[in-house]
């Protein structure tokens, strides 16, 4: 019984967290096209470190340690801006796909020493991984919702439907546990 409560707890997180997170990104969608006239690398590691603290925030939440999951995850976001802005002038965008990877499999080590206290790093890369597969196909499927390019024309509720479902499959990957692995989830 209390097995299946805590996966349902740990579904709520990722429905949450989705959630959540969609909400911030549909807002980031609407400061970058009405206020930003350019893109410039500290737009981008400010836009980075923001999203993944709050990513961060939802991981923390989950594992009852918010402050050290929103700081973990702005250091995340900041090196996976980071990451992007001095690759892409050697692979072009080719450089996303390396960060997307990177950044989950990041987050899924992080939220497994958010869970655990230790460094899982096997279960961290695994989670990590399929939420780098899992939402970097959810994100591709999702990813005209720029186009075509007119910031007026856009409907803001389609982003945010968009974004959900681009991350639950992320936050599903690191936070639902089965089995007796869900009796882990909280301390």
């Amino acid at each position: 019984m209390k097995s299946a409560r805590l996966r349902k707890a740990g579904v709520g997180a990722v429905i949450q967290g989705s959630l959540a997170i969609a909400a911030l990104s549909t807002v980031g969608d609407f400061i970058w096209a009405t206020w930003i006239p350019r893109h410039i690398p500290v737009y981008g590691l400010t836009h980075g470190t923001l999203l993944f603290l709050t990513i961060g925030l939802v991981l923390g939440v989950a594992a009852h340690r918010p402050a050290a999951g929103a700081i973990a995850g702005a250091l995340i976001g900041a090196g996976g801006a980071a990451g992007f802005y001095l690759l892409a002038p050697l692979v072009g965008y080719a450089a996303m796909f390396l960060v997307w990877i990177a950044i989950w499999v990041a987050l899924g080590v992080l939220g497994e020493r958010l869970r655990t206290g230790t460094v899982n790093l096997r279960g961290g890369l695994a989670r990590g991984g399929v939420a780098a597969i899992a939402s970097g196909a959810a994100f591709y499927a999702i990813s005209g919702i720029w186009r075509p390019f007119d910031p007026s024309g856009w409907d803001y509720a389609t982003h945010f439907g968009a974004w959900t479902l681009a991350y639950l499959p992320g936050f599903a990957a690191l936070l639902v546990r089965r089995g007796r692995e869900s009796l882990r989830i909280t301390k």
